[in-house]
């Protein structure tokens, strides 16, 4: 045995000092291998949408209602299993309208107890003990645990469980155990949650979702675009700051940023009315829910375009200190003529929609005035001290990525650049040409320092990576030649406002270029499959998310309602679990309150994508891998100790 071997097995052996305790572990991880995998649940482009995120959440994609009808079959009816996914996805509220309907509250509370104990038998049946126990609510953890492990045929203990139950309502702790019980469902039903990019903008409530998200009990995530616009943001990059208000005020979703993460735009709105006080800012039009309050609309439209300015300042200068971005054709301030009202693009001149420009110098277009460099300083303060987004941000971090290999799938939020042949695309970073996985691990790279560097040259270029990504043309998760955001507010002429797709999209149904790209990042091109979302599938005109025979899956269907009426639905989730993967295709959500009231579900259409050959165990996971190398070594240390190489610690 080699020194560097007997040092790793030296330092194994003080988590197991004998060969009893290396035995049991032998025995407790090989048993664990030999269980069926996990159910991993795939969101994408949640875009602010909380209330059907977390509907979608609680259901599992429908998981909740297939183990009821595994559970229950035909021996209770069709309303009894609504009503019962119901109080598993809403347990407070709905026990709320039951005490107030029903008659017989004792024998709801029985009949409903041992029902959900037999549902919770049936959800942690592919997990080891130790594990289900973990998940057990504390105030509840020995009393459910003796519930779940009951032996129905041991008669002399049929009288003790029941008893349990009969004492849990006599002491009127029912409720608080329901609630208790159902929790545990919705935790056990989904071993794992991988969220594909894009959790912010245009929805109203994305700090709800980071919140749920913060206290998921396993989670990853690829960052979106909009992610990483807001993590931009967060680290005080001013191109990204204006673009979060400028998306949330065109949306009307200021409150996101004022009340979700308490950050005053007070001086934003001062500065808009001082500014814009006579200008209609008809261009800069709000995009409105019923939600939103069309008092604010006046001043909205005012603050919308003064950031919108700001943004195209700092983005100027942002693309001037960056000459390898390859963006001046960005660069668009300097190329209007005040005098004829218009601007040239692409060579050709075109009429603006708007020339009310107080703030900006004719002779130095790109410079913000005074007033607007004091309004940026403020924000980026309040940005960069704001505790809850900096939390959020944080975990964004810890938990996400550009890409993830996870369980043989690889998961990106757009897509691989590539040049119209296929070939990875070579993008420019810095002194340096990337392409392929190489470039989705540089930018990852620079987007970590942006945020934690203490070099400020480093900070500096990370953050204006964090911008680059937004919206660059060899940015992986924008996957566009260009953004024209500046020609959809001030150009009527549409051919202004196309934004060229990657060639990636043209190409994803070939098998050779999927394959290429599952090579790329070393995956089995048999077996592997991409995940990603950012473009949404039109359903309403045939498009279908599976692309390449199932290789391919793009599962942005449709989360924000900004969306829905081109997708024609609600949303794509992804379930994969030992048997194999589905598709879930949404109807739009209502509301929480009708979930509850009317006892409606979301899942419209489950579309198989592929059943496993056999079924996939813990075995055949990245986690069963690691516990395979757990078992080798402990067996080294296993035969370290009987050959006497190290001495047992009794």
């Amino acid at each position: 045995m080699r020194g560097t071997e007997l040092t790793v097995l030296r330092s194994l052996a003080h988590q197991y000092r004998s060969i009893a305790s290396a035995s049991t572990e032998i025995i407790n991880l090989q048993s664990i291998m030999n269980l069926p995998k996990g159910t991993e649940h795939f969101l994408t482009d949640i875009h602010g949408e909380y209330e059907q995120f977390n509907h979608v959440l609680k259901n599992g994609s429908g998981s909740v209602r297939r183990k009821i009808e595994e559970e229950f079959g035909n021996t209770i009816s069709n309303r009894d299993k609504k009503s019962l996914a119901t109080l598993v996805y809403y347990p407070e509220e709905k026990l709320e309208i039951v005490r107030h309907e029903e008659e017989n509250l004792e024998d709801w509370y029985k009949i409903t107890l041992h029902r959900l104990v037999q549902l919770i038998k049936r959800v942690s049946s592919k997990y080891t003990r130790s594990k289900v126990r973990k998940a057990l609510p504390k105030d509840f953890a020995y009393v459910i645990e003796e519930l779940i492990t009951e032996k129905a045929e041991i008669q002399d203990k049929e009288a003790y469980y029941n008893e349990i139950i009969h004492t849990i309502i006599r002491i009127d702790r029912a409720p608080q155990f329901i609630v208790a019980l159902c929790n545990l469902i919705q935790t056990l039903v989904i071993d794992h949650l991988h969220i594909v990019g894009d959790i912010y903008d245009r929805g109203p409530s994305p700090h709800l979702i980071m919140d749920k998200l913060c206290d998921y009990h396993s989670v990853d995530i690829q960052w979106g675009n909009h992610d990483i616009s807001w993590m931009g943001a967060a680290c005080g990059q001013m191109a990204c700051i204006c673009n979060v208000i400028r998306i949330a005020a065109s949306y009307g979703c200021l409150s996101t940023i004022e009340d979700g993460y308490g950050i005053n735009l007070l001086p934003l709105a001062t500065f808009a009315l001082e500014t814009y006080g006579n200008d209609p800012c008809d261009v800069f039009s709000i995009k409105y829910n019923t939600d939103y309050n069309t008092k604010d609309l006046t001043l909205d439209q005012k603050m919308h375009k003064a950031i919108a300015i700001m943004q195209f300042k700092l983005e100027g200068q942002t693309i001037l200190r960056n000459p390898e971005f390859e963006m001046e054709d960005r660069r668009l301030l300097h190329k209007i003529d005040f005098e004829k009202g218009t601007v040239v693009v692409e060579g050709k001149e075109y009429p603006m929609l708007d020339m009310s420009f107080p703030t900006i110098n004719k002779e130095n277009p790109y410079e913000l005035s005074e007033g607007e460099s004091l309004v940026m300083r403020r924000l980026q303060q309040a940005f960069m001290r704001c505790e809850k987004l900096q939390k959020h941000v944080r975990f964004l971090y810890a938990k996400g990525g550009m890409y993830k290999v996870y369980n043989g799938n690889l998961l990106y939020h757009g897509c691989v650049p590539v040049e119209e042949d296929g070939s990875f695309a070579k993008v420019k970073i810095f002194e340096e040409e990337y392409s392929g996985r190489g470039l989705y691990d540089i930018l990852e790279y620079y987007a970590r320092k942006g945020y934690y560097s203490k070099d400020p040259v480093e900070r500096r270029r990370g953050q204006d990576i964090l911008w680059y990504i937004w919206n660059g043309p060899g940015s992986p998760v924008y996957g566009k030649n260009k953004m024209t955001t500046f020609e959809r507010y001030f150009i009527a002429e549409k051919e202004t406002h196309e934004e060229c797709k990657n060639s990636y999209y043209k190409l994803y149904e070939d098998v050779d270029f999927v394959n290429g790209i599952l090579r790329e990042f070393d995956l089995n091109e048999e077996t592997a499959h991409i995940v990603n979302g950012h473009v949404p599938v039109e359903q309403i005109h045939g498009e279908s998310p599976i692309k390449c025979g199932g290789k391919l899956l793009v599962i942005d269907g449709g989360f924000s309602k900004a969306y829905q009426k081109k997708t024609g639905i609600a949303g794509y989730t992804l379930v994969c679990n030992s048997w194999g993967m589905r598709l879930a295709a949404h109807e739009p959500f209502e509301s929480t309150e009708a979930a509850i009231l009317k006892e409606t579900d979301i899942v419209s259409d489950s579309i198989i994508v592929e059943n496993f050959k056999k079924r996939m165990m813990v075995s055949d996971t990245d986690v069963g891998k690691e516990l395979g190398d757990m078992v080798k070594y402990l067996e080294e240390l296993l035969e370290a100790y009987r050959e006497g190489k190290l001495i047992e610690s009794l």
